[in-house]
């Protein structure tokens, strides 16, 4: 059976598009094995983060977030 790829949703600080597309050119540059996504119309200006590969590192991302000056909390289910 085909398991979905993991997706972790973060709450973040991100304000504007241009903010978003480098943040998300960066992730993709840095993290291969990613697909990432920002939702600013949600007051949460939401990114999402899926792993491709099934292997999520989710503190090595977190840790990327913030050296980048960027607010990120993850939003658990």
């Amino acid at each position: 059976m085909h398991r979905p790829n993991p997706i972790e949703i973060f709450k973040t600080n991100v304000e504007d598009e241009s903010t978003a597309v480098r943040t998300v050119n960066a992730l993709h540059e840095n993290f291969k094995n990613v697909c990432a996504n920002f939702d600013l119309e949600d007051c949460d200006r939401i990114l999402r983060v899926e792993s491709l590969d099934g292997n999520f590192l989710l503190h090595e991302i977190q840790q990327f977030l913030n050296n980048l000056n960027l607010e990120v909390q993850l939003i658990m289910d």
